[in-house]
């Protein structure tokens, strides 16, 4: 009669006193110890950042700084890109004096090839000595320098004249013509492009850009406002 073999094996009690033998045979592992900071010792935080405190608004109208922060602000700026808005402040330079001579002449005269003037603006700021970097630039209020040679003839002759009608934009140019050291209140569609100038695009994502629908003043300019090489009164 053949002998029956039987395959060895662990009971499961058995199994669970080997692995307890094995783990036992190992250093036993580090319990961890909360331990308290040495006495006198302080944490180096950064300083809280200095945030401006400025007015958003003044009565209706946007300030400069409250126009371009709601335009970067992720909550407030559904309130203001691409739309009219009103922004008061001080006009601070305008590009009349870079005008190239062959963009200074009448209206109705084409410029010569080769002449690529830029389109007129001026920029407006919350303060009269702001950097440029810190002011919303105005497009839209006149489409070329030989319309602003019309209208500056004209207000030349007669101080209170009509404004000067664009006949490329179909628009009246201001009388008085923005000039630097005028407090006034521009409304305009606000965005970050201006697409009008048949030189391009313009673009200006942090402080924005407003295109002119009218102009209000509350201080008017020093000085009239005129082109390089115009001979006025």
């Amino acid at each position: 009669m053949l002998a029956t073999r039987t395959r060895p094996y662990f009971t499961s009690s058995a199994a669970l006193v080997l692995s307890v033998a094995l783990t036992g045979c190992g250093q036993e592992e580090a319990k961890y110890e909360a331990k308290s900071a040495p006495s006198g010792v302080q944490a180096s935080l950064p300083a809280v950042p200095n945030v401006p405190q400025k007015p958003i608004k003044q009565g209706d109208a946007y300030t400069v700084w409250g126009a371009s922060y709601s335009l970067r602000s992720r909550v407030r700026r559904k309130e203001v890109a691409g739309k009219k808005l009103s922004v008061t402040g001080y006009i601070s330079k305008t590009n009349l004096s870079e005008a190239p001579e062959c963009a200074v002449h009448k209206g109705g005269k084409a410029d010569p090839e080769g002449c690529s003037p830029p389109t007129p603006a001026f920029w407006l700021c919350d303060k009269k000595e702001d950097p440029e970097a810190e002011c919303i630039k105005v497009m839209g209020w006149a489409s070329n320098f030989a319309q602003l040679y019309d209208a500056i003839e004209e207000y030349d002759k007669k101080e209170d004249a009509e404004p000067h009608m664009d006949t490329f934009w179909g628009i009246g140019i201001p009388n008085p013509i923005p000039n630097a050291g005028a407090k006034v209140t521009v409304k305009g569609d606000y965005s970050t492009t201006f697409t009008r100038a048949s030189t391009g695009a313009d673009s200006d994502p942090i402080m924005g850009l407003l295109t002119f629908e009218a102009i209000t003043y509350h201080e008017k300019p020093p000085e009239a406002a005129t082109l390089p090489g115009m001979k006025t009164k």
